[in-house]
Formats: structure tokens, C-alpha cells, sequence
């Protein structure tokens, strides 16, 4: 069997203990943790309480330090038993309490012997003159549960507060040195800026340990222990890799629950899969979309798509090569990470109005049957420093905290869906670093704690980078200089953008999408020509609908609207200029012809080129 190193975390907990007379512990602090014996593999799998207690009493055969352990909900306890410290004997020493009234003890099942202690005043003193006492035969260690809860605030402490933390910080600096080892305080929290910055700052005597959540490593071990179907069946190793690939992220808890999830799953429906138990864990449903899409769909994707989005048909190549990628399941595979990254990352860039936002609608209509499965964020109202936050959730304590944020919101109802950030370099860099997470591990946890999954996403940037630059004169005007032109070719402005793009963003995030930057052209002429005649059915069709009136445009008409339509001022804008053309030229005349020569249901209006207008007549 592999030899596995014990996590660096414990490593370096046994390296500063009897160095350091303060621990101050965050992060994944509310798992299980693998408890060792001398061996190269674990012997089980305990609580942090417990691994605290056998980090600092490694020898079986003697006890190095004492314990007492407290939290505001119970007062100060310890659960494993006199042996490991008599909590009585310590509390009525260090409170003063031999002379007085006796304290109030209780005995339960779970916590042994404790003394429930609601002045924090009181309890900051007992610590402090056990963390000071020079004469204890054997060092003690005080570790204190889910201290921030045993404060308002960290930067705004109320009176008995700050007389705690400052009793702490006393013990702290002061602590008594027992032979070789110091006593011991062992601060647990979620991040360690949940205590008040001068308890710890400047410090000697401090040393945060953050705790990760457990590695691939790790991760193996606990599911051998606990899976043991795996053990039986050498048939599904294949199923046991990916399993605890796709678990990358959770913790060893939440292991333990999604193993009676499935036993639940598997009581109500015997041929369950244990993948499928963890579809259902992450998401909440067990149907993957991906899965459902046809096959016969996606042969037929590219012709749709270049009917939809006209003039980009190289675009729309690339863009169905990484679509087919991301159904089958292959995208990122090559990264150690593979499983957990998005389903695919598609970068659209080029020139204003050349089907970016159209074609990633035409995506999801064609692939999950719906354009609301395209979920769309304006990048331009996410520049301002707070907009992390309305994005992916305020943390607690903060204005929105209940509300979540709107991009976590959206893929907690909707996990299998395509996202859009339109115009990406409008956002503000710290929600760059948010993507690099989600890009690198496909998850993220939001504001309120909750770990979102953005592994059955297909993500979709768009970018006008490149095209024009905005820029204030010397008189504080402001300015837009156009970089690059229709006259120009495909071939001359592709490498124009690529280089924007480089410049703009930071070579972490440039990596994570890869060669999955596709540079849209302008429309060309061949394409406006399409376009208009698109629009001009598109709209001949709507009012037949409505009006129940026919309107036939000659092929003169076309040829002025082809003209008109393959001006450079009007190519800069691309389809959106040619829609503005025709609502100009076309759709107002008309309907301002249909009022005024009041036209009836049955009606043929004729619309012609003269003199280089639009001219309308009724037909007999």
C-alpha cells in the first residue's frame, strides 16, 4: 500500500507545540481528520478536538499535556475523561472558586463533567491563570470551540469583551513554560480576522494553522474506509477513480453524507449509481442535461448555427469544436483537475453587433431547448469595488448577506446552463480572481457558505477589446478612437485583438481559457446582404401575423438596402447597425404608410427604390 505523509497542517502543529504558546486554527475545522499511530496509514478518522488532543499526547504510554476545552455553548468540559485532565479540580482552582459557592457543574453523556460559565469575563480569567501557572506538574492545553461566537464584532468589542481578549492575550504572552513545553491556547475559528487584529498582531507567540480541505490523497484513504464496496469488487476501480475525482472539493463530512445518501438511494432504486448520488449531492437532481442532448443534434449544430449567425462561419466552427468537447465530457482533460472544471470555456471577442450574444442564445435554444438556459451578465455593471459581492454574495455581516449573489443565485436553480459575461474587461479585478477559482475548480463558495458548482457549465466571455479605445483629452473630454476598420481584412485584425486581449488580462486567467479565444470578423458585405434580407422577411412575416397585410419589396429595394447596409459607418456596428438602418429606412416609413393610407387586413403594400428612397403603394 502507498505510504501516505501525514497533511502538513498536523506536521506543523507537532513542529511549534511546546514553541509556540498560541494556535490560532481556521479553515476546514468542522471535518473529521486522519488520526495516526506511528504508521504510514491512518487508524481512523476523528473530530479536531480528538486530533488536538493526540497531537499534543503522542506517546501511548503517558500523557504530555492536559486538556480543557470550552465553547459558548457549553462552558469549559472535557470529554475524554479525567485521565486527559480533571475539569472540577482545574475549574476550582483557577476561578478562585475553593473558598466560595460551589460552581455549577453538570454530567452528560457527551461532554462528561462541565461548568456551564456564561460571564466570558470569568472564563478569560480561569484561561488566563491556567495558561500562567508555574507550578502544574504537566502543561496544560486550553482549546476554545468556535470563539468568534463568543463576540459581536472583531473590530467593535464590547466592554467584557475586550477584558476577555485582553486576559487572552495576557495568558498569551505570559504563558508559564512546564519542563520543556509551554501551556497551550488553541484558538479555533472559521478565518482567523474573526478575533480583533491586536490579539494578534505583533504577536510572537502566535502561529495560525489554516486547514485545507482534504487532498486527493487523503481523500483515497477515507473512501477505502468508508466505501467498502470498492474493497469488494476490483471490477470497479474505473468508477472508484472517478468518484474521488469528482468529489475534489468535499469534505470528509460530506463524504460520510453522500455514502448514506446513496445507500438511501440505492434502498428505494437497487441499480443507482454512486456518480449519480453525487449528481444528486451537488446539484439536487439526478437528470444531467449534457447527457440528454442528442447526438443527431449536435451533427446538425454547425449548419443552425451559420444560419442563425451569419458571416462568422469560422467562429462558429471553432465554437461547435469546443461545444461537441464539453457534451462528450472531454473538456480539460488533460488537467489533473479535469472532472471539475466547467463542461467547456468559450472567449468571443471582435467587433460590436457581429452575433457574439446571438450566437451563445442560438447555444442554448439549440442545445437544452431553451434561450433562458443562457443566463447573461452585463459585465459593465459589476466595475465598482463592491461588486464581488453583489455577484457572488456579501459575507456575514455585511448589506446583501441574505440576498446571495446573483451569479450564485442563478446556478443553485439552474446548474446545467450556459453563462454569459458580456463585455468581461468591464469587470473589476477582484472578480477576475473569483473566476480563476471557478475556472481552475469548477466551484466556489459563496457568501454564505455554501460551496456552488460550476462544473455543469458551459461559460461564455465576450469582449470588445481591441476594437476601439476610449481615451479623455487634455481638456478632460471624452474620447472614442476606432483601432481597427471593416476595410481591413479578417487576417489583419485578428492578431490586433489577440494582442488587446493579452495586455488587458492577466496571463493566470489567458491560461484557463486556453486557445478558446475566437475573434469575430466585421460583417462583410455578402453577410449585410443576408442579413438585410433576413430582416426584411423576418419583418414582412411579423406584419402578415399581426396586420394581415402583405408586403412585397421589390428586388430594386433590396439592392438600396445592400448599398446602405455596406457603408463602413454602418459595418463598425455590425448587425446592430444594419437593424438600426432598417428601422430607419424601412419599418417606420412603413408603418407611418400603413397609417396613413389606411390599410386594411387583406391589403398589398408594394415597397420600391426611386431616387434613392423607399416608396410605398397599395396594390390593386
Amino acid at each position: 500500500m502507498k505510504k501516505h505523509s501525514v497533511p502538513k497542517w498536523q506536521q506543523e502543529i507537532s513542529s511549534f507545540k511546546g514553541i509556540k504558546s498560541t494556535f490560532i486554527i481556521e479553515g476546514n475545522i468542522n471535518d473529521f481528520y486522519p488520526l495516526y499511530e506511528g504508521g504510514e496509514m491512518p487508524i481512523a478518522f476523528v473530530d479536531l478536538n480528538m486530533t488536538l488532543l493526540r497531537l499534543f499526547n503522542e506517546r501511548k504510554d503517558s500523557l504530555d499535556y492536559e486538556f480543557m476545552f470550552c465553547d459558548p455553548a457549553t462552558g469549559i468540559y472535557n470529554k475524554f475523561g479525567d485521565r486527559y485532565g480533571n475539569i472540577e479540580e482545574m475549574i476550582n482552582k483557577y476561578s478562585g472558586s475553593n473558598d466560595g459557592e460551589p460552581l455549577p457543574f453538570g454530567i452528560d453523556k457527551l461532554f462528561k463533567k462541565s461548568c456551564k460559565m456564561d460571564d466570558i469575563e470569568q472564563l478569560s480569567s480561569v484561561i488566563r491563570n491556567a495558561m500562567v501557572d508555574t507550578e502544574r506538574t504537566k502543561p496544560v492545553a486550553v482549546v476554545m470551540n468556535f470563539v468568534s461566537r463568543y463576540i459581536s464584532s472583531p473590530t467593535t468589542l464590547e466592554p467584557a469583551e475586550n477584558k476577555m481578549f485582553l486576559n487572552l492575550l495576557f495568558a498569551s504572552l505570559n504563558a508559564a513554560r512546564i519542563a520543556n513545553d509551554f501551556n497551550t491556547l488553541i484558538m479555533i475559528v472559521e478565518k482567523f480576522n474573526d478575533l480583533p487584529a491586536w490579539f494578534f498582531y505583533n504577536n510572537p507567540n502566535v502561529r495560525t494553522i489554516s486547514i485545507p480541505n482534504p487532498d486527493k490523497d487523503i481523500r483515497t484513504i477515507f473512501i477505502d474506509k468508508e466505501y467498502l464496496e470498492f474493497r469488494s469488487d476490483p471490477a470497479l476501480d474505473k468508477v472508484k477513480d472517478k468518484f474521488i475525482d469528482v468529489t475534489d472539493g468535499l469534505k470528509h463530512r460530506e463524504l460520510k453524507e453522500l455514502r448514506n445518501l446513496y445507500q438511501r438511494l440505492i434502498a428505494k432504486k437497487p441499480d443507482t449509481e454512486l456518480l449519480d448520488a453525487v449528481s444528486i449531492y451537488k446539484y439536487g437532481i439526478i437528470e444531467n442535461m449534457w447527457h440528454s442532448i442528442d447526438k443527431e443534434k449536435i451533427a446538425g449544430l454547425e449548419e443552425l448555427l451559420k444560419q442563425r449567425v451569419m458571416g462568422q462561419d469560422q467562429a462558429v466552427s471553432k465554437t461547435v469544436n469546443i461545444v461537441k468537447r464539453a457534451v462528450s465530457g472531454l473538456s480539460g482533460l488533460q488537467h489533473s483537475s479535469g472532472q471539475n472544471k466547467p463542461r467547456g470555456v468559450l472567449f468571443f471577442a471582435g467587433p460590436t453587433g457581429t452575433g457574439k450574444t446571438e450566437l451563445t442564445k442560438a447555444l442554448s435554444e439549440q442545445l437544452f431547448g431553451d434561450e433562458n438556459n443562457c443566463i447573461r451578465f452585463d459585465m459593465s455593471e459589476f466595475s465598482e469595488s463592491h461588486a464581488a459581492q453583489k455577484l457572488f454574495g456579501a459575507p456575514p455581516g455585511y448589506v446583501g448577506y441574505e440576498a446571495g449573489g446573483q451569479l450564485t443565485n442563478a446556478i443553485k436553480e439552474r446548474p446545467f446552463s450556459i453563462l454569459l459575461f458580456d463585455e468581461i474587461e468591464k469587470a473589476h479585478p477582484s472578480i477576475m480572481d473569483k473566476f480563476l477559482q471557478i475556472l481552475e475548480d469548477g466551484r466556489m463558495t459563496d457568501g454564505q457558505g455554501n460551496t456552488v458548482y460550476f462544473s455543469e457549465t458551459l461559460i461564455i466571455f465576450t469582449s470588445n477589446l481591441g476594437i476601439t479605445r476610449q481615451y479623455t483629452d487634455s481638456a478632460g473630454r471624452e474620447h472614442r478612437e476606432q483601432l481597427v476598420f471593416p476595410s481591413e481584412s479578417y487576417e489583419e485584425i485578428q492578431p490586433k485583438v489577440l494582442s488587446a486581449i493579452k495586455d488587458h488580462f492577466k496571463p493566470e486567467v489567458l491560461n484557463r481559457i486556453g486557445n478558446n479565444v475566437i475573434v469575430y470578423d466585421f460583417i462583410r458585405p455578402e453577410a449585410a446582404k443576408a442579413i438585410v434580407r433576413g430582416q426584411v422577411k423576418k419583418i414582412g412575416s411579423r406584419i402578415l401575423k399581426q396586420n394581415k397585410i402583405t408586403v412585397n419589396v421589390t428586388d430594386a429595394l433590396l439592392e438600396h438596402f445592400y448599398t446602405l447596409a455596406g457603408r463602413d459607418e454602418v459595418l463598425e456596428m455590425g448587425g446592430r447597425g444594419i437593424g438600426n438602418l432598417m428601422e430607419e429606412q424601412f419599418i417606420n416609413p412603413l408603418a407611418e404608410y400603413i397609417f396613413e393610407a389606411s390599410c386594411d387586413a387583406g391589403d398589398t403594400v408594394k415597397a420600391d427604390a426611386a431616387d434613392g428612397a423607399v416608396v410605398f403603394t397599395r396594390e390593386a
